[in-house]
């Protein structure tokens, strides 16, 4: 399933938050442009009020003045309608009929009274002002009534509101385009990375040397480490075949000639012994396939540590009852030197017996005329199990030590693969553990150190 792109799930991080913070202060914005507008108007009402009744006791209520009239007709929200009567209820001025409150009635007592009314059927917000004065000879409470319709002033609200959210949506839209931009800037590195990487090949695999933000800078590493390694499996992995290739030539061609020589043999007593040359020949070629089989499938996969436990007693006395008959037609004692302490190891049984035999095998290959003995002792010192395979025979010295450990390395021509050494070593270090040779004589001891499985407390 392929997740959403980072470009887009970087703009929604930063837009969704601001959209949301953005819907909510316009909310509150158009809220309060509503309170504010209602109470400026009220307030412009008031106003008027006291104009008129300034007006209309300076007139003696004949007229009211020029600046007033203005006022009346250019006050936001619409005209202001008045009415003024006297203290007996008389008419004074403005216009004859007064809006009809709707629900509460305004205080008789108050002031100033502010409430909603109709007027005419249509709802208009009135304000009442009680002024006690002096008109054409009559003293006393007057009363003016100033109203405005609040259609009116609700549509200049909404007009007012609907501008700002105009003005906030372009100024959203205007930061969406830069958040927008700003991401794809800030992604191009990564599009370049992801250049870099594309022109990277199974031939071509040099480390990344590009700038790149600090954020990736481990990314990268990663990368080029990887880069490092699977150059370095692939160089191996190379040579691995070519020298197989070349091991495998002479066996192959010497069984190709035996088979010749078996098919022009002049005699069928020629023809058997041929036969026999050619089966051993045959062998050789076989080992050293299983051999190679057998380093291939510990390169396979050398991260995977296996986990049973293995008694390597068994292993030891299997591997050498597997070569007794072996040692003593060549006239060599084979024993077994076990610790009284059984040691028990994680691991995979058939690699470590297949190691002890490579390491048994060798001995009894490449020993020479003098060899006599081999014994295979098992010991433990503290958390180490150590298998060491210790012979009296012609041994190697120390310069013959890092060529006899390359695969496919010999101290000198004779029998075998040159691979004994490389498997066990392989297989030592898939079990956690190191392979080291001990050249100092009589003869040669190669030993296997291995991690050993941890003990349960006894009861």
């Amino acid at each position: 399933m392929t997740a959403a792109s980072l470009r887009l799930r970087l703009t929604l991080i930063i837009l969704v938050p601001l959209l949301v913070i953005a819907v909510a202060v316009g909310i509150w914005q158009a809220q309060d442009a509503r309170r504010q507008a209602a109470d400026l108007f009220d307030r412009t009402l008031l106003s008027i009020a006291l104009a008129i009744s300034a007006d209309v006791a300076r007139s003696n209520g004949d007229a009211l003045s020029i600046e007033t009239r203005d006022l009346l007709a250019d006050t936001s929200g619409g005209p202001v309608f008045y009415h003024a009567y006297a203290p007996d209820g008389v008419f004074v001025t403005g216009y004859a009929t007064p809006p009809v409150p709707v629900g509460t009635r305004p205080d008789p007592d108050a002031e100033i009274a502010v409430y909603n009314a109709l007027y005419y059927g249509r709802e208009v917000r009135v304000l009442t002002l009680r002024d006690v004065t002096t008109i054409d000879r009559v003293t006393g409470e007057f009363t003016y009534t100033v109203w405005q319709d609040v259609a009116l002033r609700e549509a200049f609200v909404q007009d007012l509101s609907n501008r700002s959210l105009v003005v906030m949506a372009a100024l959203i839209g205007t930061v969406a385009l830069v958040v927008w931009f700003g991401v794809n800037r800030g992604l191009r590195p990564l599009l370049d990375l992801e250049d870099a990487i594309s022109a990277r090949s199974s031939t071509d695999l040099r480390p990344i040397r590009r700038k790149v933000p600090a954020e990736t800078m481990g990314l990268v590493s990663r990368l080029n480490s990887l880069f490092a390694q699977v150059e370095q499996a692939m160089e191996r992995q190379n040579e691995f075949i070519s020298n197989a290739a070349h091991q495998l030539r002479n066996p192959i061609a010497g069984v190709l000639a035996m088979a010749e020589a078996v098919e022009a043999a002049p005699s069928p007593a020629a023809a058997q012994r041929r036969a026999g040359e050619l089966v051993g020949t045959a062998r050789h070629a076989a080992d050293l396939a299983n051999k190679l089989l057998t380093l291939e499938r510990l390169r396979a996969d050398p991260d995977a540590l296996p986990t049973d436990p293995v008694a390597l007693d068994g292993v030891v006395r299997e591997v050498v009852d597997s070569h007794e008959q072996a040692a003593a037609a060549r006239g060599v004692t084979l024993g077994a030197r076990l610790d009284r302490m059984p040691a028990v190891i994680p691991g995979d049984a058939v690699m470590l017996r297949e190691a002890l035999a490579n390491l048994v095998d060798n001995a009894l290959r490449h020993g020479g005329p003098e060899l006599s003995r081999i014994t295979v002792s098992v010991s433990r010192r503290n958390r180490v199990v150590e298998i060491a395979v210790s012979d009296d025979g012609a041994g190697v010295t120390p310069e013959q030590v890092p060529v006899v450990l390359a695969r496919f390395g010999q101290a000198s021509p004779g029998e075998g693969s040159g691979l004994g050494l490389s498997i066990a070593e392989a297989v030592a270090r898939r079990h956690g553990g190191a392979l080291d040779l001990d050249a100092a004589g009589p003869g040669l001891t190669v030993r296997l150190r291995l991690p050993a499985a941890a003990q349960r407390p006894t009861a």
